[in-house]
């Protein structure tokens, strides 16, 4: 097997595994004390996460989530406030629903994301508009400063 069709095989299995882990703890009635105890680690280790990462710019965030996990592309546009963060696929999503388990979005994907991107400017703005678990792409701005 050569080995960028070794890298597709493991970043599928990698999805796989995440989204079993979301059935079996909402199997387990602990789904929302994982997310939530997940989300609070997120917060307070993001910046220490962004700089093991080499993430220096909140941008960088979402093109690093692209490229080592290649789950979903983040396109950036900037914006008067900050930027704002777009992708219309996401293997883990669409895995999720195919599965029939519960979201898997904040738990492996957005706290993550908001964890590093506050991290890095803790008074900005990390505000989820839309996601593909109830919408038709995930849509986050990021607010750095006001308009006006």
């Amino acid at each position: 097997m050569d080995l960028e069709k070794r890298v597709r095989v493991l970043e599928n299995v990698y999805v796989g595994v995440l989204v079993d882990a979301v059935k079996r703890f909402s199997d387990e009635g602990i789904l929302g004390k994982v997310r939530e105890k997940k989300r609070s680690e997120q917060m307070l280790f993001g910046n220490e996460k962004a700089k093991q990462f080499g993430i220096e710019k909140q941008e960088d965030v979402f093109s690093w989530v692209s490229e080592i996990f290649n789950c979903a592309v983040w396109e950036i546009s900037q914006e008067p406030y900050g930027f704002s963060a777009e992708t219309s696929a996401c293997k883990l999503c669409a895995l999720a629903k195919r599965l029939s388990t519960e979201s898997p979005c904040n738990l492996y994907c957005l706290d993550v994301m908001e964890g590093m991107v506050k991290g890095l400017a803790p008074k900005g703005k990390f505000i989820v508009r839309e996601t593909l678990w109830g919408g038709q792409k995930c849509k986050i701005d990021v607010i750095n400063h006001s308009v006006g």
